[in-house]
């Protein structure tokens, strides 16, 4: 579709110009808000930074930060939703739609409620632990009586986030505190927060960034059905649990920087698809870039449609992103994919 017509520009190049994108996208995130920030004042700021500089101070200390997790968070989301939908061959496969981020958070509101933990820093390794159990909750629901299908898959995975749900949801009802700290985290966002937050959690985005590109051939052989998989000599089961712990890794760190963001890891595979076609070893670094590039976009979006105020990314990306997945559930081809 791609390097097969003169008229179309190949997939690498299509791949730089995203990337091209995403730089501008990023720049953008520095130069929007409430105060205007000029192209120069940005860039100085991140090449030449003046602290006398009020507006340079603010791109350094505010807007910075922001873009820099973004950055980290809407690729692991894209990657994430990715993989979980080849390995799982269910077109609604995301982290939040099949539990992993319910898990994530729930486990972080349990640890403020129970261990009054106040900062970001000591939520990373609850966010993991919380993704990772409600993975294999889910996994072990839709296993049983006979496999776990796509259908089962999706089923256990709104019951579980339901129930998640409605337990972070007592937590807080429970204790006020808890909901004070944690309430704008709950909303999913990237204000507020530190760069001192990335070095613990940048080994398991990058491991898991990395290793679900390295598994784009194994994905595309996954994604043909458990027979054909099984034919051509893959241990689905062993490969399907490694796509679950690197989707543990993405979601968990994604959570653990920004709270739980919704839809991304949806909307980006469908499009990127749309683009790219069906193989995986494309689909997977697409996403890396587009899937920053729309989360940047949508904070983008929420200071400027609630000024002087703004609203969270992950509330702009709710609002995007339902009637994206009620188009897309009404698209016969892809329900029947």
């Amino acid at each position: 579709m791609w390097s097969g017509s003169p008229a179309r520009v190949s997939r690498p190049a299509a791949l730089l110009l995203l990337a091209g994108a995403l730089v501008v996208v990023a720049l953008l995130s520095l130069r929007v808000g409430s105060i205007p920030v000029t192209t120069a004042d940005a860039l100085a700021a991140l090449t030449d930074y003046d602290p006398d500089s009020y507006t340079q101070t603010v791109v350094r200390t505010m807007r910075l930060p922001r873009t820099v997790i973004g950055l980290g968070v809407g690729a692991a989301l894209a990657v994430a939703g990715s993989a979980m939908q080849a390995a799982t061959r269910n077109p609604l496969a995301e982290p939040s739609l099949l539990g992993v981020n319910a898990g994530a958070s729930f486990a972080i509101v349990a640890a403020v409620y129970l261990g009054h933990m106040t900062h970001p820093l000591q939520y990373i390794w609850f966010a993991f632990a919380g993704a990772l159990g409600a993975s294999v909750l889910v996994y072990g629901i839709a296993s049983a009586g006979g496999g776990a299908s796509p259908v089962k898959l999706a089923l256990a995975g709104v019951i579980i986030s339901a129930l998640l749900g409605s337990w972070t949801t007592a937590l807080l009802l429970l204790n006020k505190e808890t909901l004070e700290v944690v309430r704008f985290w709950l909303a999913g966002s990237l204000a507020g927060r530190s760069l001192n937050l990335l070095p613990p959690v940048v080994p398991f985005l990058a491991a898991g960034l990395l290793g679900a590109l390295l598994l784009g051939r194994q994905l595309n052989t996954l994604s043909l059905g458990e027979d054909a998989a099984r034919s051509l000599g893959m241990h689905t089961g062993r490969m399907r649990a490694a796509v679950a712990g690197l989707v543990v890794l993405l979601a968990g760190s994604a959570v653990a920087l920004a709270g739980p963001v919704g839809f991304v890891g949806l909307a980006v595979p469908h499009i990127v698809r749309a683009w790219v076609g069906s193989d995986y070893r494309w689909i997977l670094p697409f996403s890396l870039l587009l899937g920053p590039a729309l989360l940047l976009g949508a904070d983008i979006l929420g200071r400027v449609l609630a000024r002087p105020s703004e609203l969270q990314v992950g509330v702009v990306t709710a609002l995007v992103g339902a009637p994206f997945l009620i188009s897309m559930a009404r698209r016969r081809r892809v329900a029947e994919r």
